[in-house]
């Protein structure tokens, strides 16, 4: 199912549950965002992305913006996501990772582990989100290099009251959304 824009002050949100988003990347992720029909996950996942912070420059765009060639998967489910994109014009991904780090999104925590050297062959980072430690929803920025600066993908994800996490083998553990 393709997404459809829906505006937030200074945000453009695809959902899958609505009918199309134009500029969608040829490659969707494998698992779209989704609407589950949980009021209080769809509302947490709005007000994370609406108080999403980038930086100075940034403007809303669509999902055309970048060739965006990774997604976060969610191992707990079933969870409210919703995207939201921007392009920055002049900036380099190094620093703009290191800025999203420096300016945590609403009340959550970063799982990033920057800073990172503002190298220009750095094509793509990711910075998460996470609203406490252990936590398997959030926000999860992925910015990658454009040829006039870069472009930012937000993919926020909000468990619903039914959502369960898989247990793993031998006592491990989930890495925090973000990190790989």
């Amino acid at each position: 199912m393709r997404s459809r824009s829906v505006a937030l002050p200074g945000v453009l949100i695809c959902a899958a549950a609505l009918a199309s988003c134009s500029g969608v990347s040829p490659d969707p992720p494998e698992t779209p965002p989704t609407a589950t029909g949980d009021p209080a996950a769809r509302a947490q996942a709005e007000a994370w992305l609406e108080a999403a912070a980038l930086p100075p420059g940034a403007e809303p765009a669509d999902a055309g913006a970048a060739e965006f060639l990774s997604f976060t998967g969610w191992p707990c489910t079933p969870v409210e996501e919703l995207e939201g994109y921007w392009t920055i014009p002049g900036a380099t991904v190094a620093e703009t990772a290191n800025w999203l780090q420096a300016n945590p999104t609403a009340d959550l925590v970063t799982t990033g582990i920057g800073p990172y050297p503002d190298d220009p062959e750095l094509d793509n980072l990711t910075v998460g989100y996470i609203p406490a430690d252990g936590a398997q929803e959030g926000i999860v920025y992925t910015i990658v290099r454009t040829p006039d600066g870069v472009a930012v993908r937000a993919e926020v994800a909000a468990l619903t009251a039914a959502a369960e996490c898989p247990e793993l083998p031998d006592g491990g553990t989930l890495g925090p959304p973000g990190q790989g």
